[in-house]
């Protein structure tokens, strides 16, 4: 199965991918996955081949979403199927669930803060502030990142099935005093 996504701007007739995101900026997010899984739900999340985004439509039903604001701007997703979510909020909350609640949707969104806020602290150069976790559900749903971010996936694997990890980072440009 290939995982395709395509590049979406803001603001239409704007070129896309002007600011192409470094790859050191995504190592903090893809480290803070693995992390997440290993010490909070005891599993393991492992790492495919990042990408670049060729679709509009998110592949899963299920996205954690953190904005990323100071020196540089940007946004985290954490986009999942149903049985990832529930898997997450089942280990988190310690019962079983078998439908998208209102528990199940706090602990993606306690998932993809516990993220955003161990990269956070390894990208201590830009003075990163994270939003609040918000979380979308439904099929067909998009995310749009900054217009002049270049956002790159990561697929992940794990026990209950695939998750994806979409960052989108770049520095803000700073005004030259004169």
């Amino acid at each position: 199965m290939e995982l395709g996504c395509r590049l979406v701007g803001l603001s239409s007739g704007h070129p896309i991918g002007k600011l192409p995101m470094r790859v050191e900026y995504i190592n903090p997010f893809i480290a803070s996955v693995r992390n997440a899984f290993q010490t909070m739900l005891s599993s393991e999340a492992e790492r495919g081949a990042p990408y670049l985004r060729t679709a509009a439509e998110l592949d899963f039903c299920v996205s954690g979403v953190i904005g990323l604001s100071g020196d540089a701007m940007g946004t985290v997703v954490i986009n999942m199927s149903k049985e990832v979510a529930l898997g997450v909020a089942s280990v988190l909350l310690m019962d079983q669930f078998t439908e998208l609640t209102p528990d199940v949707i706090d602990a993606v969104g306690e998932l993809t803060n516990v993220i955003a806020g161990a990269a956070k602290s390894k990208l201590e150069e830009f003075h990163l502030g994270v939003s609040l976790p918000n979380v979308i559900t439904g099929g067909a749903h998009t995310i749009h990142f900054p217009r002049d971010v270049t956002p790159i996936c990561v697929p992940f694997k794990t026990i209950w099935g695939p998750l994806v990890l979409e960052v989108g980072l770049t520095p803000v440009r700073q005004a030259v005093a004169g």
